[in-house]
């Protein structure tokens, strides 16, 4: 049954946001999302970047794959592997022991289910935000988020001042809207004040983030001595993770394109020293060497890079969650103001926490929105 005069906006574009606005959509809800950016993806976004030849480079430089277990996720992702959104990973993963400068715990190809977007982990975020009875608004900044205690809507204001509309409900899928650490960054107030959420705000108050940096590096020819193309690293108080981007289903392989992750303690040193504002090109091309440096140091046999570009995942809420603070509700939800706040901070900090809150939070307003017409 259409329930198109219960209008919600879902603001943040990444992963949660896209299922919510989807799966409220399916169930004949008028939805607005709200994205800052130019397109969705949030820590699923895929890089575009271009070598001095101008040839063109892409990168998965967030989240590089994800698991599923939970049986309405998988039902999920299993319509959009029929769909074409998505493909497994399949290749050999292990570890890397800087003490011993082995690699180990090597498993059998394709024993562990992991998926990416095709041909971007960002396809799954256009594909949802693009279905019917989703508008989706990118390049939107919420400066304001106001509540009409008279008519019980919610009232939304741009960056800019713009009257964005009136919603009946609203779905907070991006920590900036409350967390008081983009003020930090930006010089604003969160869009949403948690004096309006006083059953909330203990929770929200100042969410614990784990920053990374990332850094992307293009190969001429395949590093064909690491006998993996994904390994987490053991003993190095730099590198965390580093994977094969060009090794995903889908992807160009006229160059090998690898992906490194910092530890959140590496990060955490260059943001003491440099603080929260965007960080320098001076500082990203310093991370980008220490990391590849450090990468070079597992003694595998690896080339220079003919790219080499280093990305700060803090900036706007985008660090990685280090708590989750609503799981067995798997979203927050206020049933008065028909408020849900979800992500992968609510459930667990990976991609499938964040599905799995976007989804719970769409029923809650599925679930709420007959009895408010």
């Amino acid at each position: 049954m259409s329930n198109t005069a219960f209008k919600v906006a879902v603001l943040g574009g990444g992963i949660s946001g896209a299922v919510c606005a989807s799966t409220l959509a399916r169930n004949g809800i008028s939805v607005t999302l709200f994205e800052s950016a130019r397109g969705p993806g949030g820590r699923m976004s895929q890089r575009r970047e271009k070598a001095e030849d101008g040839k063109e480079l892409h990168f998965d430089h967030g989240a590089p794959f994800f698991s599923v277990s939970n049986p309405e996720v998988v039902r999920l992702v299993q319509e959009w592997e029929s769909r074409g959104l998505v493909a497994e990973w399949k290749e050999k993963f292990g570890f890397f022991d800087f003490q011993t400068l082995k690699f180990d715990s090597i498993e059998q190809e394709g024993l562990s289910k992991r998926f990416v977007g095709v041909p971007g982990m960002n396809s799954i975020c256009k594909a949802l935000c693009s279905e019917s009875g989703v508008e989706s608004k990118f390049g939107v900044g919420i400066g304001r988020v106001e509540w009409l205690n008279d008519e019980k809507l919610w009232s939304l204001i741009g960056v800019d001042g713009q009257n964005l509309g009136q919603f009946k409900g609203l779905v907070a899928s991006d920590k900036n809207i409350v967390s008081t650490r983009i003020a930090e960054v930006t010089g604003r107030v969160p869009p949403l004040d948690l004096k309006l959420l006083p059953e909330l705000s203990e929770k929200l108050h100042n969410l614990p983030v784990r920053p990374c940096f990332a850094v992307m590096l293009a190969f001429a020819e395949p590093l064909s001595t690491i006998p993996v193309k994904g390994f987490s690293i053991k003993n190095s108080k730099v590198l965390s993770w580093a994977y094969c981007d060009s090794s995903k289903p889908g992807r160009s392989t006229t160059s090998e394109r690898w992906v490194l992750h910092s530890t959140a303690e590496y990060a955490e040193n260059i943001i003491a020293q440099t603080g929260l504002k965007k960080p320098s090109d001076v500082i990203l091309n310093k991370v980008a060497e220490e990391l590849f440096q450090e990468f070079r140091s597992t003694g595998a046999n690896i080339s220079q890079p003919f790219f080499k570009k280093a990305h700060r995942w803090f900036c706007r809420g985008s660090a990685f969650p280090a708590t989750s603070i609503a799981q067995e509700e798997k979203c927050l939800w206020d049933r008065n103001k028909r408020l849900a706040i979800c992500g992968d901070f609510c459930v667990s900090p990976n991609v499938e926490g964040a599905i799995d809150s976007g989804l719970a939070a769409a029923l809650r307003l599925r679930d709420i929105s007959s009895s408010c017409l």
